[in-house]
């Protein structure tokens, strides 16, 4: 089997390791996800450090206060290959909401303009995440990465074209809603993710993620949906290399 990580962040220092570790799990490719200039800039260090490895650069809705200065020359680099994340995150609100939806905003407008894909974070703000990305238009390829919504969630997302990433949440004892959503899409909409070193997956709670565990989150989801988890990896990883254009 092989799989995809498609959400991971990790340092030039630690990638040698943790790259070597995922490919040894069977995790052939990872996507290094950009929270802010500094973050996006090492992320394509180290996408341009190893095979198999790509790079996003955006402003994590949390950093969205200081402004996107940097980021959109970034976006040319031949590594890169989505626009985030970006979005609106009201469970903290460490930037101001108008702020948050403004950066949102540009950020999808360079994914329409670019034509990349556009991956989205989005935390106890579903009307204003759908409001944005309904007035900007939604960009062809997006994706919710780690969905943690229910079927409700699920469905306005997909009714929308995007695609639903599912972390190790999804193998949390209370995550049912998750469960539920992860049952409820289609195959030609999942993707899978770790969101290392955060949301670790059981049973390694309170240990640092990785990319090589992306599989364990595989396995919860062919749990979920009663499938095989060759399915999943096959779905998921011709899923993950249609939205960030890999072959």
């Amino acid at each position: 089997m092989r799989w995809i990580d498609n959400h991971c962040h990790m340092s030039v220092e630690e990638s040698d390791t943790l790259v070597a570790e995922a490919k040894a799990a069977g995790v052939q490719r990872c996507i290094v996800i950009g929270t802010d200039l500094e973050k996006s800039e090492e992320a394509i260090a180290v996408a341009h450090r190893h095979d198999g490895v790509w790079a996003t650069a955006g402003i994590h809705p949390h950093e969205a206060q200081h402004g996107t200065q940097g980021i959109f020359e970034l976006l040319s680099d031949p590594k890169v290959k989505a626009v985030g994340e970006c979005g609106l995150d009201y469970f903290y609100d460490h930037s101001p909401r108008d702020t948050q939806m403004e950066v949102f905003a540009e950020h999808i407008r360079w994914a329409h303009d670019l034509n990349l894909a556009l991956v989205v974070h989005t935390r106890d703000a579903w009307d204003d995440t759908f409001e944005v990305l309904d007035r900007e238009g939604v960009p062809e390829k997006t994706v919710f990465h780690c969905f943690t919504g229910g079927v409700a969630e699920a469905r306005l997302a997909l009714d929308r074209g995007v695609l639903l990433s599912f972390s190790g949440i999804i193998t949390f004892p209370k995550a049912d809603d998750v469960r539920q959503a992860g049952a409820y899409c289609p195959l030609e909409s999942l993707l899978v993710e770790t969101d290392a070193p955060f949301l670790t997956p059981v049973p390694f709670r309170g240990k640092p993620n990785t990319p090589a565990k992306v599989v364990l989150v595989g396995q919860a989801l062919a749990e979920a949906r009663n499938q095989p988890a060759e399915t999943i990896a096959q779905f998921t990883w011709d899923n993950a290399s249609s939205l960030y254009s890999l072959d």
